[in-house]
């Protein structure tokens, strides 16, 4: 029976690398694995779409995998910004060690987040741990969240 055996890289598309390579490399601090141009002549039909190439640029999630940033050239693009809520969204959540400070850090450099602060986690499993939403400049949401403190 086939079954998953691990997690490689999570896809993000956006309008403009340099400016969402600001959120994920230098607020966010994750480490750029490679920036390449993706245009072998397999991806338009793996893909579905005509496009004359695609900037690709992986950056290291600590732990293990990779967020995927993905910048199309030769196609129309339109944003796909959407509310947690809508179908068909996602969202990235990051461990982080401080969330407090990382939600102090994006806001402070424009980024804005889905709540006024972070917010205190409760109920559930996750009781005791922070959590809040960020949005990249595409308006992707990327929730930062602080593990429960050992007990």
């Amino acid at each position: 029976m086939p079954a998953v055996t691990g997690f490689f890289h999570g896809g993000i598309t956006v309008a403009d690398m340099d400016r969402s390579l600001a959120f994920y490399r230098e607020g966010l601090g994750l480490e750029q694995a490679f920036d390449r141009i993706l245009d072998a002549p397999y991806l338009p039909a793996v893909l579905g779409l005509e496009f004359s190439h695609i900037r690709a640029v992986y950056l290291h999630i600590p732990g293990g995998g990779f967020v995927e940033l993905l910048e199309y050239a030769g196609v129309e693009r339109m944003s796909a910004a959407s509310r947690p809520c809508d179908y068909g969204a996602g969202h990235l959540c990051l461990y982080v060690d401080d969330v407090e400070a990382m939600h102090a850090k994006l806001v402070s450099m424009g980024y804005a987040a889905r709540s006024s602060a972070v917010v205190d986690i409760t109920a559930g499993p996750n009781t005791g741990a922070r959590s809040c939403y960020m949005t990249d400049p595409d308006g992707y949401a990327v929730e930062l969240f602080q593990r429960p403190p050992s007990g």
